[in-house]
């Protein structure tokens, strides 16, 4: 089973409404590696562990068929201080 870039952000669009949500495909296009920025409001006084565990909950079923999940978690304030670095 090949996951999609929008399987992915379909999910976490519908768990979590970011203000900015980034998931790229690294695999080549394969659905196997995915670097993911969510920045959302759910986040605030959330520990950082927490926060990986929520988005991992949210797309549980796409994390099976995936070998490689970076996961970036950032409130809206987390994000504007590190936006232009990104």
């Amino acid at each position: 089973m090949s996951v999609g870039t929008d399987e992915l952000k379909a999910k976490i669009q519908a768990a979590f409404s970011p203000v900015f949500l980034d998931v790229q495909d690294v695999s080549g296009g394969c659905g196997q590696s995915f670097d993911v920025i969510v920045v959302s409001e759910a986040f605030e006084g959330v520990a950082l562990l927490d926060r990986h565990r929520m988005v991992n909950d949210a797309v549980a079923d796409e994390i099976k068929a995936i070998h490689a999940f970076s996961l970036k978690t950032w409130t809206p304030a987390q994000y504007e201080k590190k936006k232009d670095k990104l």
